[in-house]
């Protein structure tokens, strides 16, 4: 990976200057606008839509809730995972940064002082957008959409290589697609567990928080169906 680093006539760097080059013809709020949004922006992003993810999921409720949770859970875990497997991988392949070897780029952030391949933003959000996708298609494939544009983002502020963001769409993508059955297997009946409590039914499901606070004597719209079948039962 290296000599594709010091090399100025391979596709890689080619496709680094054309993406780059974008950024030196831009306005400088465009820039600014285009930093935020691939160092944070995107991120948050991921974040608030697993959570909209969640609260369909919790509203819906149903049998499958717990299951269907417990992939949601999987989401910022096989994040997580990701960025740990990159860490070996970034030390073995010791690509420098682009803007170490190449002149003339246009960059956004400094302060890159690690390794270039593979990149982190594009591993974590790839990881989130496939678990999340597992978990449920439609906002699976917004996240997946979200994870290509960072990776956009990532080559237009000049801190990565095409193949640096390449490499972390596939680190991503196997992280979450091969661990997944291990992950549901530990985590599904966790989240069942955590549904049929009193205390954590509310994250799992609407109705199993209500069945929860039934079997607790709150919640008087819940209390009133029990009095009456009480009475039926009496007469």
């Amino acid at each position: 990976m290296a000599g594709l680093a010091e090399s100025g006539s391979n596709p890689d760097v080619d496709l680094l200057y054309d993406i780059n080059g974008l950024a030196k013809d831009a306005p400088l709020w465009f820039d600014r606008t285009m930093e935020y949004v691939g160092e944070y922006g995107l991120l948050l992003a991921m974040v608030l839509l697993v959570v909209g993810c969640w609260w369909s999921v919790r509203r819906r409720g149903g049998a499958e809730a717990a299951s269907s949770v417990a992939a949601l859970v999987w989401v910022p875990l096989a994040a997580a995972l990701a960025v740990l497997v990159n860490v070996p991988i970034r030390g073995f392949v010791k690509r420098p940064r682009p803007f170490l070897d190449h002149q003339g780029l246009e960059v956004l952030v400094s302060g890159k002082t690690d390794f270039s391949f593979v990149s982190d933003h594009a591993a974590i959000t790839m990881a989130m957008g496939v678990a999340l996708f597992v978990a449920n298609r439609r906002f699976g494939l917004v996240g997946i959409g979200l994870a290509l544009f960072e990776g956009f983002c990532r080559v237009y502020m000049g801190v990565h290589y095409p193949t640096d963001v390449v490499g972390g769409f596939a680190l991503g993508t196997a992280v979450a697609l091969l661990l997944s059955p291990l992950a549901m297997a530990l985590l599904t009946p966790l989240l069942r567990a955590v549904e049929g409590s009193a205390w954590g039914g509310w994250l799992v499901s609407a109705r199993g928080a209500r069945a929860g606070r039934d079997e607790a004597g709150a919640g008087r719209g819940a209390e009133e169906p029990a009095s009456a079948e009480e009475r039926d039962l009496a007469a």
